[in-house]
């Protein structure tokens, strides 16, 4: 998952606080996560395992935030 994709997800209102069921409307510290790195000889290869992210509902007086690898869990269709 790319910044660029949780940009997306952002503005298209696919993830949902869970406290006020509004859609997240920020998030911060974005980081990529490896799974492994493979360098062989003239070649390499990196597996993501996904992303890490602080999402933040910013929706009126709801203050919640919270820091995950499991954002998949608040996406909504």
């Amino acid at each position: 998952m790319s910044v660029d994709s949780f940009k997306k997800l952002i503005s298209d209102e696919k993830i949902v606080c869970p406290k006020c069921d509004q859609p997240v409307r920020k998030f911060d510290k974005y980081v990529e996560t490896i799974a492994s790195v493979w360098d062989g000889a003239g070649d390499s290869v990196t597996e993501d395992a996904g992303a890490k992210v602080t999402l933040i509902c910013a929706n009126g007086s709801c203050k919640w935030e919270e820091r995950t690898e499991y954002w998949e869990n608040y996406l909504v269709d």
